[in-house]
């Protein structure tokens, strides 16, 4: 694989492109806005999701949907216009998915609907702790890649990795896309602590209950429970939960401040999977029976039946039960 497609150019995207432009002779990266298009292409610089990061020479920037001459195809647009997009193309590639979240409605994982609208086409999902300032700024990484094709996730692995960013191999899809989808409700609660001001014991709890919740849903939907103690589980939970850089945490800790979710939202351009996820994974919660109380202390709090404050004295006060 020689030519690399990346569908999706705000900050994730645009950090993937710098990581792995060494490791492809061309880059391609395509950007929905073509104003947006023209101004990186032209400064060769995305100042508007990922400042202060130059392209490479190899990495082009078009705002024209075409996978043509690609080897491969890395989705990176958020979960809530993937559908949109993979139903444009007619791919004859693979795909590797490095979307976390769940499909709105249908609460697909962004694997299932890739195969919706691409059948027969080979897919892995890369998910894990990182960050994307990190990544373009080539700090060390780990991550891991998924799929039930386990010589395309070797090849992906061996195409992806380098001096700074380090995939392992697995093929739990379910549990991987699980891990990376439902972290990120988690870390609003996170914020919450942070917001509240509710010290390092409250978060060390919410991360390890979170990581419970977690594991009880993706085990429900058919992962395995091992995948969650990994990277894609407890290592993705920990770096959204506590890191400054995570904007799901940064939704917690505003409206912890007072700060309502519409200006919160309102004030940038970056997407916080977490806001949405959190409606689909308690849909998928009812459906597989299984309880997530710190899942629906946030979507009440995120639809405003609950203040922060509220939402966590709920969940401290909850019926006594062994862990």
């Amino acid at each position: 694989m020689t030519q690399l497609t990346i569908l999706g150019g705000g900050s994730w995207g645009t950090a993937l492109a710098l990581a792995l432009a060494p490791r492809f002779t061309g880059v391609r990266l395509w950007v929905h806005e073509p104003e947006l298009a023209r101004k990186i292409d032209e400064t060769r610089e995305n100042v508007a999701f990922l400042p202060g990061f130059p392209l490479p020479p190899n990495v082009s920037v078009t705002s024209e949907l075409t996978t043509a001459g690609a080897d491969l195809v890395l989705g990176v647009m958020p979960s809530q216009f993937a559908r949109q997009v993979y139903s444009q193309l007619s791919l004859d590639v693979p795909v590797v998915s490095a979307t976390k979240g769940l499909e709105k409605g249908t609460l697909r994982r962004m694997s299932e609907l890739i195969a919706e609208t691409q059948p027969g086409i080979p897919v892995a999902v890369l998910s894990g702790p990182t960050f994307a300032r990190e990544i373009a700024a080539g700090l060390p990484a780990a991550a891991v890649i998924a799929s039930s094709d386990a010589g395309f996730a070797a090849q992906v692995q061996q195409a992806f990795s380098g001096p700074s960013l380090r995939l392992y191999t697995n093929d739990d899809v379910c549990g991987v896309e699980l891990g990376g989808a439902l972290k990120n409700v988690i870390a609003i609660a996170g914020g919450v602590v942070q917001g509240l001001g509710l010290g390092h014991n409250a978060l060390a709890a919410l991360i390890t209950r979170g990581l419970a919740e977690i594991t009880r849903l993706a085990v429900a939907a058919g992962g395995d429970p091992r995948t969650l103690a990994g990277l894609a589980g407890l290592g993705d939970l920990v770096l959204t939960c506590t890191g400054e850089l995570s904007r799901n945490r940064r939704v917690g800790a505003e409206l912890a401040r007072g700060r309502t979710l519409a200006d919160i939202l309102g004030s940038t351009q970056m997407v916080a999977e977490g806001v949405e996820t959190t409606a689909s994974a308690l849909e998928l919660a009812r459906r597989l029976q299984v309880e997530l109380p710190i899942t629906q202390q946030m979507d009440d709090m995120l639809h405003g039946r609950r203040s922060p404050a509220e939402a966590i004295r709920e969940l401290m006060e909850r019926r006594p039960k062994g862990e």
